[in-house]
């Protein structure tokens, strides 16, 4: 006669329905906190444009203007962590609302350097900080050790939704 011993790792019914419940009830407390995290993210951008009339990336945008007077598309676009045609697709709206001026670089041609027009000025001088928005700000604020967890769980959230890299090089104030 042989005695069968109970496999510890296995569950019971009730046990896994337990877990199951857990789960689901933990997945929703993170549901909330992202919900949490886009909609302060959206509200910083509309209060942007309530008090400004642009948006937050044009904001942005011009904030590094200022702060590198004579600034090249190419370089903008690695400040804000955009695509090159991003940043040229803001550079125009911003010389169309004449906040901003362009002008060839005489060593090379090809090269548009820009300027802070007085209107930019004033629309910065008026602007809610931080002009690169909250969460580039909170993520700042964040210990190393939270930033990598972060980029670690959030990575494998990437991943189940099949997520478009290209994505990264979107602006939160543009989608």
């Amino acid at each position: 006669m042989t005695s069968t011993t109970p496999d510890p790792s296995a569950e019971s019914p009730a046990t896994g329905a337990a877990s199951l419940i857990a789960d689901e009830a933990a997945a929703v407390r993170v549901l909330r906190q992202f919900r949490i995290v886009f909609n302060t993210v959206k509200s910083h951008f509309r209060q942007v444009e309530r008090d400004t009339g642009i948006g937050g990336a044009m904001l942005w945008a011009l904030s590094e203007i200022r702060a590198t007077p004579g600034i090249g598309v190419n370089d903008l676009a690695r400040a804000l962590d955009v695509h090159q045609s991003t940043a040229s697709n803001l550079v125009k709206s911003l010389l169309d609302r004449r906040l901003v001026a362009a002008e060839r670089s005489d060593r090379d041609r090809r090269i548009v350097l820009l300027a802070l027009l007085p209107a930019g000025a004033a629309v910065l001088d008026s602007a809610p900080a931080p002009f690169a928005g909250v969460l580039p700000g909170a993520l700042a604020g964040l210990d190393l050790a939270t930033l990598n967890r972060l980029e670690t769980d959030l990575a494998s959230v990437i991943s189940l939704l099949n997520a478009d890299p290209a994505s990264a090089k979107v602006l939160l104030a543009e989608s």
